[in-house]
């Protein structure tokens, strides 16, 4: 762990929530997905959400992110109310972008032409497209596949560009749904590194990651929280979380340890 983040933000000298989710409900055909969801994740942070299947974690990216309207509650990125504003002006006017579970990447474009793809639709100036994406093709070591088809690029490759594709436009918050998924030990860390770095190259940055793998989520989260119930029972540094009470007999159980 300490390898890989060697320091978490514990606290702040002033408090700068990037995203301020109050009272945030959501139901579907009468069934209460969200109850109440207040959370605020300040500037710089890295924060993760872990959770038991179906307890709405990707139905509160999909909020964040504009996807969903909630029944009740508001949300405030940079402390401007967004809770009306649509997915398109939140992602150019406020820098929200999501890395998805699964898919993500036009599979019979090449890792470059996706990354074109993105840029085009993005950035205006033919050279601002350009630089960027040869700086994202360096920055996320793709030269070797960059004229590969997504279909053919492995499980990390295609991380790796989910991520330099959602990056081009040098977005301030970034969510990504289970990167870790079907990822094995070696790219699990070399994503973890790459996590790790968004954050110290931009303090004004937020990250926020949903994922099952506890370990390696907690392993480079600043803060961390656990949904159950519909609810937020438990949120602290992951030293925190792993023993309060309602996180450990709701989703970790007494066995669970992050060394």
């Amino acid at each position: 762990m300490a390898i890989i983040k060697k320091f978490r933000i514990k606290t702040f000298k002033k408090e700068k929530p990037k995203i301020d989710l109050k009272n945030i409900s959501l139901s579907f055909n009468k069934r209460q997905i969200l109850d109440d969801i207040s959370l605020k994740i300040q500037e710089g942070e890295i924060c993760g959400i872990l959770g038991p299947n179906g307890v709405g974690k990707s139905t509160l990216f999909n909020i964040i992110i504009g996807l969903l309207k909630p029944d009740f509650g508001k949300i405030f990125i940079n402390s401007s109310d967004v809770t009306n504003i649509p997915i398109n002006r939140r992602a150019l006017e406020f820098g929200v972008c999501i890395v998805p579970q699964s898919g993500g990447i036009f599979s019979e474009l090449t890792c470059e032409e996706n990354l074109k793809s993105i840029a085009e639709i993005i950035l205006k100036n033919k050279n601002e497209r350009v630089f960027n994406v040869e700086k994202m093709i360096s920055k996320f070591q793709l030269e070797s596949v960059k004229n590969i088809k997504g279909k053919h690029l492995s499980g990390g490759q295609k991380k790796r560009v989910c991520i330099a594709m959602a990056l081009i436009s040098n977005p301030k918050i970034i969510l990504m749904d289970e990167p870790f998924q079907g990822l094995d030990l070696m790219t699990t860390r070399e994503l973890q590194e790459t996590i790790v770095n968004l954050q110290t190259e931009d303090n004004s940055r937020c990250c926020i990651i949903s994922d099952h793998a506890a370990r390696d989520l907690l392993a480079i989260s600043d803060k961390a929280i656990v949904i159950a119930n519909k609810k937020i029972i438990a949120q602290g540094s992951p030293s925190e979380l792993i023993i309060n009470k309602n996180a450990k007999s709701l989703y970790f159980g007494d066995s669970f340890k992050i060394n």
